[in-house]
């Protein structure tokens, strides 16, 4: 099968096509992908900067949506069925992946394959984040940044889905008109986010924010949590781990929480099954739907990941790597 394997750990340029032995199924789901998506971690692993260290050579990717090849006794799966799914042993940039059953989701009838691609890490995330780490209830302020990008645009729904209201920041206008698109209530550039959502709050400021950027996001965040508002900590990707002079949680009554979704899903695995029925209802309802930035063909994988890289993705960026 046609692969993109990680060759050199010299960042997206290390990526080469090639032909590769297709996986052997095992206990898990065997998928025909049609999609894969691309995301932040992905791009990390080409550098040898994630957590995960596997040896090159190796395939990333994590997200697929495909066909079904077949699928283990007892599983709630059949050839030809329309699905997606999460690789924890990565292998999705290619065109066969070996998926978990409980990590593999029937794919909603109005999806595309494209908008498909990127929900179960995305989606997951932001509604563990917000719902099990967050603790959010109905009627809070939620601010939501890198608000245009895949799991921003997913925190937005899935706070809209809570009854909470959604402020976003992102970067530009263009990125504005996608965070909109998402469901946003109110959205601020970056350049003076801080004092937009004091006006969005009447001065409170917000219950909750996730931070997928860290820096000087993370420590501006701190700045304008409400009594008892949350930071999330869900990632890096402005490359700076923040640091906190915990005196400024015990005067203020506020909390930083760490979120790591692929992480606990290790210790406790039945959370997946709970979030997806809930998820599943929102799609139904309309509230989450996936929005889809740019669409690249396997074969130009390093690419997608430089628009990743470049901090100018929108949506979801997803390889299409074969016809379905």
């Amino acid at each position: 099968m046609r692969a993109l394997q990680l060759q050199k750990l010299t960042g997206p340029d290390g990526l080469v096509l090639v032909d590769v032995p297709e996986p052997e199924a095992g206990d898990g789901v065997l998928i025909d992908v049609v999609t894969a998506g691309v995301s932040f971690p992905d791009l990390l692993l080409t550098h040898g900067q994630y957590q995960m260290k596997p040896e090159v050579p190796f395939v990333p990717g994590v997200e697929v949506a495909g066909l079904v090849r077949s699928a283990p006794p007892g599983s709630r799966f059949k050839a030809g069925d329309r699905v997606m799914g999460f690789s924890f042993t990565l292998g999705g940039f290619a065109e066969v992946c070996a998926v978990a059953p409980e990590l593999t989701f029937p794919i909603p009838q109005a999806w595309s394959f494209e908008q498909a691609a990127g929900v179960v890490m995305n989606y997951h995330t932001a509604h563990f984040a917000l719902h099990r780490r967050g603790q959010l209830q109905q009627g809070e302020t939620v601010v939501v940044h890198g608000a245009a990008g895949g799991v921003g645009t997913a925190a937005v729904q899935v706070a809209k889905g809570a009854g909470a209201r959604v402020v976003a920041v992102v970067g530009d206008e263009r990125k504005a008109e996608v965070a909109k698109r998402a469901g946003a209530d109110v959205v601020l550039l970056s350049k003076d986010w801080q004092a937009g959502v004091r006006e969005a709050t009447d001065g409170r400021g917000a219950d909750v924010v996730l931070d997928p950027v860290g820096g000087d996001v993370f420590d501006k965040s701190l700045k304008v949590l409400a009594p008892e508002g949350r930071l999330l900590v869900v990632g890096f990707a402005s490359g700076q781990i923040p640091s906190v002079a915990v005196n400024r949680l015990l005067l203020r009554n506020v909390s930083v929480v760490g979120v790591a979704w692929g992480a606990f899903l290790m210790q406790a695995p039945e959370l997946t099954a709970t979030i997806a029925k809930d998820l599943d209802a929102l799609a139904a309802r309309g509230v989450v739907h996936p929005v889809v930035g740019s669409v690249f063909p396997l074969e130009e994988g390093a690419k997608a990941l430089r628009e990743l890289e470049s901090r100018t993705a929108v949506g979801k960026v997803v390889l299409r790597v074969k016809a379905g």
